[in-house]
């Protein structure tokens, strides 16, 4: 009997982990799943840890490895040779929670059109001690293509794909780590593939030294090619169209707090330059609107923003002064 769904794993030097990935998996309420295993090339005690487990688990659980291409790659892999009929991605340092596929696939029973079900999730650090429970359909009740666009709620581990959609749309597009998975999704929502939230916490989401999150300038940089690669679509609704430079604001100010609380602060005032060039603000007000929301970013990830460290710093003060100077708004070239 072929699984209903299945989990894709995609792995990388992450031997440290992936025992507790899959044991998560195994300990799901839900009975019909398969794991897939995509190993991108590890080099670490990857395959020796997945020997016995793989023995034990049986032919519910495949092991596929490849050499390194990255993670879009990776999951990709896993897209082709899924059978179920549903796809839930679980990064290796990530952890389900018990209920994780059972609450999912009820939404996707009840909500038959949907293509996609996502969920909160709990951050947690490096040895799993809980840090914060992200419930991000509070701030955004609804998922549809604005939503996606303003806010980008994306986490795939907290996710489950209808398959089919994924082979629709073609998979996970490498040219934009590590924001592949926030272009896929913009992707899928302009095809029309609707989405709506499982308002629940599924999944442990593990932050260390090298998760996602942490790659400051790739991040940023990535970011940015896919707001300008979905811009460039010429399939783009003229409603959302509209609201291009509201979001090319906000996104460029998210950048600016990220890049600040990853240390990069010579390109943290490079991009409220460019936030800027959208600010529908005058200078001041933009300067105090960068301030509150530099908070409210910080609030969401369950830090304090110490605002007087920020607005001390020369790279501050340097942005700052140079938008104070630019007196007349920078116009946007459509």
């Amino acid at each position: 009997m072929n699984p209903i769904v299945s989990v894709v794993i995609p792995t990388y030097n992450s031997d440290r982990y992936i025992a507790a990935a899959i044991d998560s998996v195994l300990a799901q309420t839900y009975p019909h799943w398969e794991i897939l295993v995509v190993d991108d090339g590890s080099q670490d005690r990857t395959q020796q840890i997945l020997q016995p487990i793989v023995r034990e688990v049986g032919d519910r659980l495949r092991y596929i490895y490849q050499t390194n291409q990255g993670v879009s790659a990776a999951r990709n892999r896993g897209i082709e040779a899924a059978r179920g009929e549903f796809v839930a991605f679980l990064d290796a340092d990530d952890i389900f929670l018990p209920d994780k596929l059972a609450a999912q696939i009820e939404v996707f029973a009840v909500q038959t059109q949907l293509g996609m079900v996502h969920s909160g999730w709990r951050r947690v650090d490096a040895v799993g001690k809980p840090l914060l429970d992200v419930e991000p359909w509070r701030e955004i009740p609804t998922l549809d293509l604005e939503s996606w666009l303003r806010w980008k709620p994306v986490l795939p581990s907290a996710m489950m794909f209808r398959r089919q959609w994924l082979l629709e749309a073609g998979g996970f597009d490498s040219r934009f780590p590590p924001a592949e998975d926030t272009e896929l999704v913009l992707r899928l929502a302009l095809r029309g593939c609707k989405a709506a939230w499982l308002r629940q916490i599924t999944v442990l989401y593990r932050q260390h030294e090298d998760s996602a999150m942490y790659k400051g300038l790739p991040q940023a940089r990535s970011l940015s090619a896919v707001l300008d690669h979905f811009f460039a679509q010429p399939d783009v609704p003229p409603h959302i169209r509209l609201l291009e430079p509201d979001i090319r604001y906000s996104t460029w100010v998210w950048i600016g707090w990220y890049l600040y609380g990853t240390g990069h602060l010579v390109e943290m005032g490079e991009a409220l330059q460019q936030a800027w060039q959208y600010s529908p603000y005058s200078a001041l007000e933009a300067i105090i609107n960068w301030v509150e929301s530099f908070a409210a970013f910080s609030k969401n990830i369950g830090k304090v923003l110490d605002a007087e460290v920020l607005v001390t710093s020369a790279q501050w003060q340097d942005v700052t002064a140079w938008v104070s100077q630019n007196n007349e708004k920078l116009s946007i070239k459509n």
